[in-house]
């Protein structure tokens, strides 16, 4: 329970109405205001890329709450430079849309769809007749980075589809799916020749900017599809686009770029790299979808709860250093906030594959 008002400050507003949801769930004791301008009695702050300015202003912050998925890397930097002291949170509400945007893109890639559909869509049934660069993906191996919220769900949609599962996260302690095998960061490299698919989907942080480049990419098998919905950046943007155009890996499905518009003017028009991946076709291409913009139902959660989910998608602590996070709760009659623990929920290019080499069952 909360014994004294609590300020909380959210910098840019949100709709009406998911203020208004928002309002109705929480303590009567907690105040919120709005806007540019942090009050100084600010104990929580609402922002995604806070300026200097604004985290100095109130000598009583103590909690940043980022209003999405992952950490700006710029404000990352700014908080462990200027801010160690402060306790981080995220929200996961879009979890279930990055994960099904993952596995559209897997499938889209595996079946080549994109350009199969371009094609008949101009009465040419060729693909049916003379075939078309396909992977079937029922027992295969799915290799995923990061088994948080996302990863977590992609790993369930992985196992559907019939895939074996293996996942690489930094705490194997943690509880996980029985059907998923967990390895740690360590033994990235000697899993990637055994990954028919290598889907990613851990934070951008120092130690995975540019994680996979030349040698990783190179360790997959060659019929290998990559799919990333974290960040670009983790994935090295040359090297990716010389594998494909040289055909080193099979295909690629991406929703996270390199380069996104500087101002609304650029939406209409604004290459998401330095490389012509848009001349490609055994790449499928997103712009950044998987961060549920304009979704209403996921939009309403973030903010306080929808009928969909009667609790709302709670902030998740993100230590910036050590990765293990406890959730910011409501609970009890008053839906008070408080804060308790959460556990987050070798072979040739062609050849067969001794999984027993890769450390796998």
């Amino acid at each position: 329970m909360i014994d004294e008002r609590l300020h909380v400050h959210i910098l840019h507003a949100p709709p009406r109405h998911a203020f208004d949801t928002l309002l109705d769930a929480i303590d009567k004791r907690i105040d919120v205001s709005i806007g540019p301008d942090v009050p100084r009695d600010t104990a929580v702050l609402v922002a995604g890329r806070p300026s200097p300015e604004q985290l100095d202003a109130s000598p009583q912050l103590r909690t940043l709450i980022i209003p999405y998925a992952g950490v700006p890397d710029a404000t990352r930097k700014l908080l462990l430079a200027e801010h160690s002291g402060l306790e981080v949170y995220n929200l996961h509400h879009n979890a279930a849309a990055a994960a099904e945007i993952a596995l559209a893109l897997l499938l889209a890639a595996a079946k080549t769809l994109i350009p199969v559909d371009r094609r008949f869509r101009e009465h040419d049934w060729r693909s049916r007749y003379e075939g078309a660069p396909t992977l079937l993906l029922d027992g295969k191996r799915a290799l995923i980075l990061g088994l948080g919220a996302i990863g977590t769900r992609i790993a369930a949609a992985c196992h559907a589809l019939g895939m074996k599962v293996t996942a690489i996260r930094a705490h194997q302690e943690l509880p996980h799916p029985e059907f998923a095998v967990v390895h740690g960061p360590q033994d990235l490299h000697r899993l990637l020749p055994c990954a028919d698919a290598l889907l990613i989907a851990i934070p951008l942080t120092d130690q995975s900017l540019g994680l996979i480049g030349e040698r990783e990419l190179s360790a997959l098998p060659s019929h290998a599809i990559l799919v990333n919905v974290a960040r670009g950046p983790i994935v090295v943007e040359e090297a990716l686009y010389r594998a494909l155009v040289e055909r080193r890996i099979g295909a690629a499905g991406i929703d996270v770029w390199y380069r996104y518009p500087e101002t609304p003017e650029q939406r209409a028009s604004a290459p998401p790299s330095r490389f012509p991946f848009n001349e490609l076709e055994n790449v499928v291409m997103s712009p950044h979808r998987g961060g549920a913009f304009h979704l209403e139902e996921l939009e309403g959660e973030k903010n306080g709860g929808t009928r969909r989910n009667t609790q709302c998608a709670c902030p998740v602590r993100v230590d910036l250093r050590s990765r293990r996070s406890r959730r910011w709760i409501l609970r009890g009659p008053s839906r008070a906030c408080r804060f308790e623990p959460i556990a987050q929920v070798s072979a040739t290019k062609t050849g067969s594959r001794d999984q027993s080499k890769c450390g796998m069952r």
